[in-house]
């Protein structure tokens, strides 16, 4: 007879652990106990050497579904002459290293039980289990308890907890547990907030969405404003209200059957439908369409969903096709998450309120994938996989790192631990910035991390550096944004570099002042050199430039043709006044608001608008988008191009614009002249790298910023590198858009400080 101490670290909490122990224990014939505790689990086990071994190997090999081990510790310890095996109280001792599970679709079990009108939960809709349910979005405090959470509020009835404390149960410690006598219920009221009568009201909600109304239905991470997704006059009545003209809805059906009336999944992207994790995937519409025209405008793709939560199961449920799912929210404000908040910010937008009274703590918006390659690609990280860490090769410092303006999350570190927060959004309003705030506090706490660096962009006016450089006590460091993404794909590939960077997007301070977005870098963590980038083009208008791309056609013309492409026939020439041409000139030539860029989105834009696709946008990246979604793939044609000469840096842009210029006389389809241009980017940059490696003996490229969204620009230079030997670094486990700059931020943070 021997004893053992374990301690385990990891995602151990609230996912079934402890009665996983417990029935382990059982099995081979132990005594001892088994506690959470601040750090993760702590077991004392007793028995026979080879029960104990083969105890221990089952820790490990066959953990539960939602379990994630990322460290286990065994020693030898002295009896104490247990005479059962127990699940103690939780302990909380020392530093809390414990991680908290992402919230999680809910389970079949749960699903076969509320679909079953023997069940005690039929149609219940919030049943849930160890398995399945809310975990994040409800907790304040760890060790996850339940009375840390907002489920708090509701005292347990006898059935359930009996459920809760039963360790052969699987409601055992499950802490959202609950019933219809015990647990939150929901709730149908009007725009005005007065209390529906309704004996059923999700039935009677489906009813007004079947008529054509708008509701916000309370989810998991905030509000969703749902419309039948079949029906156009809903779906415009929506847009208009929300102010969101053209950017695509998200929508969910019930099963894949149903998606598949209406899109064309892969077998790859099915799997990704169906994890727990329930993201929206980007899939490829079936023609002809059969949802609403105006649910995904412009685009070859829906964002498609299934549901993850009981509620949204009975909603869809034998009832539509497909609901829109987006948004709570004024377009660029945080979704609303609280029912009076919701009340009074989304009473000009829906018609009714499908509410219920189990709080959500923190919103988290849905996360955002598609099927790239060999895996999924973010463009959003948030329900589902927040705040499960992103594991670095070595141990960093404590360090807060801001992210960006634009799509903006936040990261803590902690030993080899990289924790972003859920997508935050555009740090331009007040609502968003005090979201920011609190989703940094709730981080810290729950993670009880206690950072001894903050790490910021270097733009001066982004909030996220005015709040670094507003704090107190701690030294700030400022990172340039685009080795900041580098940096991020280097640290989640695992790799320390150096190595050949490009990182491509619309916008990023650089270190000479003016904006950077077409840059090959010569990066490590702790350093970086740029060693070519874009020509730089005036900007004219600056932001006004983002949103009315011809000013940015107007600015490539003008670069490559002097005031001599004032006669050419343009498309955008038949629709912008010549007067507003003719000042957007004088501000190039005078120098007026026009700041220089080398961004690879503002050349995208430019030739957008070249071809008559889009003069002006309605979301930031909708040019782009557009260019990208009309390119003809079958298209091989390249255009001519440069490389910098001697030892200038500067990639010529001239040759390309005049090929595109070119063929637009000769009056070939936009879709061909979108393809030749991705092409001619993809040649242009491959040939660079390959430049660059006989310089300096570097064969690893990493591929970061938001163009990478692009899935003809990301296939195509992989494809390309691969081909003339490069291994080739991108994104898999955060987005290659801002939205992942935070990780790089932190760990050039640390790489700075250990130089110095």
């Amino acid at each position: 007879m021997l004893a053992k101490k374990i301690n385990i670290n990891g995602i151990v909490q609230g996912v079934g652990f402890r009665p996983f122990v417990y029935q382990l224990a059982a099995t081979h014939q132990l005594k001892g106990r088994v506690a959470n505790t601040s750090s993760g689990v702590f077991i004392h086990i007793e028995g026979p050497s080879p029960a104990i071994e083969n105890f221990s190997r089952e820790l490990t090999d066959n953990p539960p579904p939602l379990a994630h081990i990322t460290q286990i510790d065994i020693k030898e310890t002295r009896l104490k002459a247990y005479g059962d095996f127990s699940i103690r109280k939780s302990q909380s001792r020392g530093q809390r290293f414990t991680l908290i599970a992402p919230d999680v679709s809910t389970c079949d079990d749960c699903l076969k039980e509320m679909l079953d009108p023997g069940d005690r939960r039929y149609q219940y809709p919030f049943i849930n289990c160890t398995n399945c349910g809310p975990r994040y979005t409800i907790i304040e405090d760890i060790p996850y308890d339940r009375p840390q959470t907002s489920m708090r509020l509701f005292q347990m009835c006898d059935l359930c907890q009996a459920e809760y404390d039963d360790p052969m149960d699987r409601r055992f410690h499950a802490q959202p547990n609950a019933c219809p006598v015990c647990g939150p219920m929901v709730q149908l009221l009007d725009s005005t907030g007065a209390t529906m009568v309704s004996k059923d009201p999700i039935a009677d909600g489906v009813t007004l969405l079947k008529s054509g109304h708008i509701l916000a239905v309370k989810g998991l991470g905030g509000f969703h404003l749902v419309v039948d997704a079949e029906n156009q006059a809903a779906v415009k009545r929506l847009r208009q209200r929300k102010h969101r003209e053209e950017k695509p809805l998200a929508v969910m059906s019930c099963d894949l059957d149903v998606i598949r009336q209406y899109a064309a999944p892969t077998p790859a992207e099915e799997q990704l439908l169906i994890s727990p994790q329930r993201p929206i995937v980007l899939l490829p519409k079936k023609e002809p369409e059969i949802l609403a025209e105006d649910v995904s405008p412009h685009s070859r793709f829906y964002g498609v969903m299934l549901p993850y939560t009981p509620l949204h199961h009975l909603l869809l449920k034998d009832s539509f096709r497909a609901l829109v799912m987006t948004s709570g929210n004024m377009s660029e404000e945080p979704i609303a998450i609280d029912n009076q908040e919701a009340l009074e910010r989304l009473g000009m937008l829906a018609d009714y309120f499908l509410l219920h009274n189990r709080d959500i703590y923190l919103r988290s918006d849905d996360s955002v994938v598609k099927m790239v390659g060999h895996g999924p690609r973010f463009f959003r990280r948030s329900r589902g996989y927040v705040p499960r860490p992103v594991f670095l090769k070595k141990p960093v410092r404590s360090i807060l790192a801001c992210g960006a303006e634009l799509k903006n999350t936040i990261c803590l570190t902690r030993e080899n631990q990289a924790f972003l927060s859920q997508h935050v959004g555009d740090l331009e309003n007040l609502a968003t910035f005090n979201f920011f705030k609190k989703a940094i506090g709730h981080l810290k706490r729950i993670l009880d991390i206690k950072p001894e660096y903050i790490a910021c962009d270097m733009h001066p006016d982004y909030l996220s550096t005015r709040y670094a450089r507003e704090q107190t006590g701690i030294d700030v460091l400022e990172i340039q944004h685009h080795h900041a993404h580098i940096a991020a794909c280097m640290a989640e590939n695992q790799v320390e570099g150096p190595l050949i960077g490009l990182a491509f997007d619309g916008t990023g301070f650089g270190t000479d002042g003016h904006i950077w977005g077409g840059e090959i870098l010569l990066a490590g963590f702790d350093r970086f050199e740029r060693t070519a980038h874009l020509a730089y083009v005036p900007m004219p208008g600056g932001a006004a430039a983002i949103r009315e791309p011809w000013r940015m056609a107007a600015s490539y013309l003008f670069q490559a043709y002097g005031r001599d492409f004032l006669p050419l026939d343009l498309p955008f020439f038949k629709t912008v006044q010549a007067h507003k041409v003719e000042t957007i000139i004088e501000m190039i030539e005078k120098r007026i608001n026009s700041p220089y860029t080398s961004s690879v989105g503002r050349l995208f834009d430019g030739v957008a608008a070249m071809v008559g696709l889009r003069e002006k946008v309605a979301f930031e990246g909708q040019a782009a988008m557009e260019l990208e979604m009309t390119a003809d793939l079958s298209e091989k044609g390249v255009y001519e191009y440069a490389l910098p000469r001697d030892k200038s840096m500067e990639i010529p842009v001239e040759p390309i614009i005049r090929g595109v210029v070119e063929d637009i006389q000769r009056q070939v389809h936009p879709s061909e002249i979108s393809m030749k241009f991705h092409n001619t980017l993809i040649c242009l940059f491959a040939e660079a790298c390959t430049g660059i490696r006989r310089q300096t003996g570097f064969t690893q490229v990493a591929l970061s910023g938001g163009v990478f969204q692009n899935t003809i620009m990301l296939s195509g230079l992989t494809k390309a590198l691969e081909k003339k030997g490069f291994e080739v670094l991108s994104h898999t486990e955060v987005p290659s858009n801002d939205g992942g700059i935070a990780l790089g931020q932190a760990v050039v943070a640390d790489a700075m400080l250990n130089r110095k």
